[in-house]
């Protein structure tokens, strides 16, 4: 076999202990989270050969790599926001297809919750007040703000409503409902989300995701690695990454994300069409994070996404695409950058261990998904990565 011809396969996934971890650090869930992916994929760590990480450490990936008792010979710590580990994903799967690597596992880890509650961390108003974010920071721009601001451009061109938005709240906490390692499972109405106290205009709390404890890890390997797993291949058939802008001035337009460009690249390089996905896994800081990423991929037309939210769609019993089927970051967990956690559920989903949860193919009950896509997104539209997953 030659290199750059070689399948890869998600072997091996895992989430640490999540929700409220009060008696565990950054580093101890990464371990926890590694552990249980190479345990779920039945692999030793010493096939490990490459390393992916972001967010952790002067040196990440290094110190973690150090913590986890492992010498990769490939590494990578790009680090766009919740878009990190879509993106990372994307690049483990060429190195391997490449032959620089043969397994590549990546971590990630957060007690953001716990060190709130600790006072070991406040709350800032941006990422930094140098280089482009200096012409905003002044005038009080948070990131809530800027996707309030987002949220609004679409109210305003396109007629979605307030009620829409909140029906994607509800919508992943009738999801989270049927996981039983969701931290919020207590079913929300419309009404609920709508009174709820007011954070950024149109946002209320629970157009908001939550903040939590956690880690989450996934292992890829070479196809001829997967005759030696305890567990069915998840193939990688197509991904693609973009980024699109630093300060809100240079976004060309409110209405439109990166997944725009990363979802049609992803889509083309796996051959296959939005149509045919089964179940989406999608970034989910805010409300409107869902709504438009639906559009930008390609499931609704552009300014269609509140009325195809609207019907139920998402959910996991009934709907017709099933999103965020563990809850999301709206109800499940959300510790950070978590787009590595959509893969850890797509992969579930794919391999039929959703439980209580688990979504079947179109038009098929009782058969597991053929195909599903995950796809992050980071900072406030900034980047974006997108994977199409699918299973034999």
């Amino acid at each position: 076999m030659s290199p750059g011809s070689r399948k890869v396969a998600v072997v091996g996934v895992a989430l640490s202990d999540c929700g409220r971890v009060d008696d565990a650090t950054p580093y101890a869930l990464h371990a926890q989270a590694a552990r249980r992916a190479l345990a779920d994929a039945g692999l030793d760590r010493a096939v490990v050969d490459g390393f992916a990480s972001a967010g952790l450490g002067t040196l990440a990936p290094v110190e973690v790599a150090e913590y986890l008792g492992l010498r990769p010979t490939w590494v990578d710590s790009t680090s766009v926001g919740g878009s990190t580990w879509e993106v990372m994903a994307a690049h483990a799967a060429d190195a391997i297809a490449a032959g620089h690597a043969n397994a590549v596992l990546l971590v990630y880890g957060s007690t953001a919750r716990a060190d709130i509650k600790a006072g070991r961390r406040t709350g800032n108003l941006s990422f930094g007040s140098r280089g482009p974010l200096q012409f905003e920071v002044p005038y009080g721009h948070t990131l809530i703000a800027k996707y309030a601001m987002a949220a609004r451009r679409h109210m305003v061109e396109h007629g979605t409503t307030i009620e829409q938005l909140a029906q994607v709240a509800v919508q992943a906490r009738a999801n989270a409902a049927l996981n039983p390692e969701a931290m919020f499972r207590d079913p929300v109405t419309v009404d609920d989300v709508l009174s709820g106290p007011m954070i950024a205009d149109p946002f209320t709390k629970l157009h908001c995701c939550i903040r939590s404890d956690g880690g989450a890890a996934v292992l890829l390997a070479a196809e001829e690695f997967v005759r030696d797993c305890r567990t069915a291949p998840v193939w990688i058939l197509g991904a693609g990454e973009h980024v699109s802008h630093s300060a809100m001035s240079q976004w060309p337009d409110f209405t439109t994300g990166p997944a725009a460009v990363s979802g049609r690249l992803a889509f083309e390089r796996a051959g296959v069409r939005p149509d045919e996905i089964d179940f989406a896994e999608l970034y989910d800081a805010f409300t409107y994070m869902t709504l438009v990423t639906l559009e930008d991929l390609g499931f609704c037309g552009k300014g269609e996404g509140g009325a195809f939210v609207d019907k139920g769609r998402l959910l996991v019993r009934g709907g017709e695409l099933p999103v965020n089927t563990d809850g999301g970051g709206l109800s499940a967990q959300h510790p950070g950058m978590r787009g590595l956690f959509l893969l850890v559920e797509a992969v579930r989903q794919l391999r039929g261990e959703g439980g209580e949860r688990q979504v079947w193919r179109r038009g098929r009950t009782g058969e597991p998904p053929r195909l599903g896509v995950a796809s992050g997104t980071g900072g406030w539209f900034c980047s974006s990565g997108t994977l199409v997953l699918g299973r034999d």
